[in-house]
């Protein structure tokens, strides 16, 4: 199992947009601003504010839960960009005869996305989109559901970005691929009401 080069050339394949939805987690950001303080203070980064370390604890892990939950929502919608994509490559006798698979187009946008995403996510806010996309993928490589809080264990909840980032790597060993880059292919990146509202527009221009 691993990863194949294949010299597509200067092909150029468009892929479907990957439509990111809206988390509806019913988080507010002042709840998600004190989880990360309680974080913060329980490793020793900044002085701690006279609360119970207790209620530190409860915080962390109430912040690590709904990290875990966005990521899982966030892995549905890129889990189905991805079968969308191969859907489209099969299509291809050329692309059908690389190699391509799943794992491709994970590496597409975790490691080599066109310009036009990267910037569009840095507008948005997510610089570390590689790692953001990366545990999205892991966690949803284990879970077929969010889980819930009572299944996880205390370890998992704390740490959970490491155990995510090495379920990438297992979705990548699953299956030889082909690499792929925005060489060769190209998409959109698009939240879901800004793609509804483009294609109202397209259809009252009709």
């Amino acid at each position: 199992m691993g990863t194949s080069t294949v010299t597509l050339g200067e092909t150029i394949w468009d892929l479907p947009p990957l439509i990111l939805h809206p988390f509806n987690e019913r988080v507010p950001p002042a709840a998600l601003l004190e989880n990360s303080r309680a974080a913060l203070m329980l490793s020793g980064l900044i002085p701690e504010d006279g609360t119970e370390r207790e209620e530190l604890q409860r915080r962390l892990t109430a912040g690590r839960y709904a990290e875990i939950r966005m990521l899982f929502f966030l892995g549905k919608d890129v889990l189905r960009w991805i079968d969308q994509c191969l859907e489209s490559a099969e299509r291809s006798r050329e692309l059908a005869l690389a190699g391509i698979a799943r794992q491709s187009f994970a590496e597409l946008l975790t490691g080599s996305p066109p310009p036009c995403v990267k910037d569009k996510l840095i507008r948005w806010g997510v610089a570390d989109y590689c790692s953001i996309f990366r545990r999205a993928i892991g966690l949803n490589a284990l879970f077929a559901s969010p889980p819930e809080l009572h299944a996880l264990a205390g370890e998992f909840l704390r740490n959970y970005h490491r155990y995510a980032d090495g379920l990438y790597l297992c979705y990548l060993e699953a299956e030889p691929h082909l690499a792929i880059g925005c060489k060769n292919f190209r998409f959109e990146l698009y939240a879901s009401g800004e793609y509804s509202r483009m294609l109202e527009s397209e259809w009252e221009g009709e």
